[in-house]
């Protein structure tokens, strides 16, 4: 492991003078940063941690939603009452993911910047342009049965590991950051970015920039919701497809629909016109279906994960279903049903 410079602020302001400095990173719950380093990934100068940072709480905000503090607990967030009462939809899908162990440990704000788990981006001995940009991308007519399917590049086939951040997709949550020019806020859709021709840039953040807290909308889908996780393992493993959904149902009528893809591409995948196609129909195979190749339009396989095109649309009919009916997917009895 290299050498590097190791701060523990008291204040916000403090760590982002901090996080200016040029190769720094933010520590938090360090499940994703500390094994990166160790493997010799990321190569900070400065390690900031920011555990004494008051960010921590999650509180209602008055005549709206919910704030998620960042350094709040994966576990904490889950099994808040009110995330449970009123946002399921991300209680189940923070319990997909990890283990109790990772879960106690890591952050809501580590979990929004984790890196992607493909295989050549953690070994250095392979090409990688999100790790060294211009070597290449070995995922690219290598081993790719991970990767994604939607929203590549001929720089990266990498996806995004995160099983939150697919039921913040669909929540349309909203990013709280604070920087060196000081604070803004980011619609999630729009925090997370495609690999394009900069597949190291995982992310809309500026140097220095610090993840706050995450707000969630008024509207959670409390009663029609699900989160599908399909995983070679029942536990402990990245999604090869998940879908989150939210359904606002009306007199038996679909009024409003999300839905967010994980496993597929390098971000929380979602098409806004594909989930209009819903509004007004009753539930149904067909109506499903219609909506599941819209979402899946322009897919294309690498080889290996060719397979990810049927099981994504297969996926995505049986999560509808289950919103539709109001039987969410267990995630202690993981049978499909």
């Amino acid at each position: 492991m290299i050498r590097f410079d190791y701060q523990r602020p008291d204040a916000t302001n403090e760590a982002i003078a901090a996080g200016r400095a040029e190769h720094a990173a933010y520590l938090a719950g360090g499940t994703n940063l500390v094994d990166l380093m160790k493997e010799n990934v990321a190569r900070p100068l400065q390690v900031i941690d920011i555990n004494r940072l008051p960010l921590k709480a999650i509180e209602p905000r008055e005549g709206r939603g919910l704030r998620l503090g960042a350094l709040a607990s994966n576990a904490d967030t889950a099994y808040h009452p009110e995330v449970q009462a009123r946002y399921p939809l991300l209680a189940s899908a923070i319990l997909a993911g990890a283990s109790p162990q990772l879960r106690n440990a890591a952050t809501n704000g580590g979990n929004l910047n984790q890196r992607t788990r493909c295989y050549y981006f953690y070994d250095v001995d392979t090409p990688c342009n999100k790790r060294s940009p211009g070597e290449g991308c070995g995922a690219i007519g290598g081993v790719n049965r991970i990767h994604a399917i939607l929203g590549t590049s001929d720089q990266c086939i990498a996806t995004h590991p995160s099983d939150m951040c697919i039921a913040l997709a669909a929540l349309e949550a909203e990013v709280q950051v604070s920087g060196p020019d000081g604070e803004r806020t980011i619609p999630f859709a729009d925090y997370h970015r495609l690999p394009g021709d900069e597949p190291w840039r995982d992310n809309t953040l500026r140097l220095g920039e610090l993840v706050t807290a995450i707000d969630l909308p008024a509207e959670g889908f409390a009663s029609n919701y699900t989160y599908l996780k399909l995983r070679d393992r029942l536990s402990y493993a990245f999604a090869l497809v998940s879908v989150a959904v939210g359904l606002k149902m009306e007199d038996g009528e679909i009024a409003e629909a999300r839905v967010a893809l994980g496993g597929v591409a390098h971000k929380p995948w979602r098409v806004p016109e594909a989930e209009r196609l819903l509004r007004g129909e009753r539930p149904g195979e067909e109506a499903f279906r219609t909506v599941a190749e819209a979402l899946l339009k322009g897919a294309q396989g690498q080889g290996e994960n060719d397979f990810k095109i049927g099981l994504a649309r297969r996926a995505i009919v049986r999560a509808l279903a289950q919103a539709a009916a109001g039987t969410p997917q267990s995630q202690t009895d993981k049978r499909i049903a």
